[in-house]
């Protein structure tokens, strides 16, 4: 069986497409250029996938958005291989290209208060347990080292990056309810390096960024991203008599993630509000266009362009071996 099906050129503007076999009962569709991050290809991920739900094709059982990829999973004696991929293509045209799109996003804002205690507790143990010559951790922290890695001046410039933008969810994986944020804002794209090893505690509600994304950790876990900061509970993955109202895990693909900066007192405080099932969380309905984030991109390229010149050096004096 050949790891890669076909390719195919779709028309005006759409991404190309290359067709995967991933095992006997997935096929894993990839968009635009491998090794990029591209939102207008992330949007047509997410129309193809919601078409596919409003309209089911027969014997197709689940889609899981990824970045630039949908992996479908198939009943092979219900529809085959080719025949699914001659349906997904016919889906494919039937998509308009992605700057013509306004597809739904849902407006959730979230607290964080910026090195919390939790953080440093993670980032000690680490210390203590797995690397203490970690070049990612300065004066117990992680953000002095992101806020150096990205050229800011201190970490009041990461924050303002940070709480100056939406935060487009590109997809949720990795473990359920895990959100991989992206910044809609192109002046406020940040990136670090992973930890090298992982840490082996990360807190439930922690705020970490690994590569361009940002990540909200639905519960306690083993983790690699630089810890920012904490958040509010993102997930009710067990249930119990305190528990809040909310679905299992809160983000859909497609939701747009605004930060609102408060103190860890208060932070702690809401946090108890939200377990005890008192808290309202701060989620509006509404839409995206496309076209209107590409206009205000076009709008900004210079500025971005001058401000992303100039991180080089600093990134090079604090880069993980």
């Amino acid at each position: 069986m050949a790891a890669i099906i076909t390719r195919s050129e779709l028309p005006e503007g759409r991404p190309t497409v290359t067709y995967r076999t991933a095992g006997d009962r997935y096929v894993l569709v990839e968009y635009g250029a491998e090794a990029t991050v591209d939102l207008c290809a992330n949007f047509f991920v997410h129309e193809v996938a919601r078409r596919i739900a409003a309209s089911p094709i027969p014997g197709v059982r689940e889609t899981a958005p990824g970045l630039r990829s949908l992996l479908v999973r198939f009943i092979p004696r219900q529809i085959s291989q080719c025949d699914l991929v001659a349906a997904l293509e016919e889906v494919h045209h039937q998509v308009p290209p992605p700057a013509s799109l306004t597809v739904p996003s849902r407006r959730i804002v979230l607290p964080i208060a910026f090195d919390d205690s939790t953080s440093r507790e993670a980032v000690h143990r680490y210390l203590i347990t797995i690397r203490p010559d970690a070049p990612n951790v300065i004066n117990g922290n992680n953000i002095d080292y992101v806020s150096r890695y990205n050229g800011f001046a201190d970490r009041d410039d990461l924050y303002s990056a940070i709480l100056n933008t939406e935060w487009w969810n590109a997809f949720t994986g990795f473990y359920p309810g895990l959100p991989s944020l992206l910044p809609l804002d192109p002046r406020c794209r940040i990136t670090a390096p992973k930890y090298n090893p992982a840490r082996a505690w990360t807190a439930e509600g922690a705020v970490g960024l690994g590569g361009p994304c940002i990540v909200i950790h639905p519960l306690e876990t083993p983790g690699s991203y630089q810890l920012l900061g904490r958040t509010l509970p993102i997930a009710d993955l067990v249930r119990s008599e305190r528990s809040r109202s909310l679905d299992p895990v809160m983000f859909l693909y497609g939701d747009r993630i605004q930060f609102e900066r408060v103190e860890e007192g208060e932070l702690i405080e809401l946090r108890r509000q939200a377990f005890e099932g008192a808290y309202e969380y701060r989620i509006e309905l509404g839409e995206y266009s496309v076209s209107e984030h590409l206009a205000e991109v076009s709008r900004l390229s210079d500025e971005v362009t001058s401000r992303h010149a100039e991180p080089a050096s600093a990134v090079r004096k604090v880069q993980i071996p």
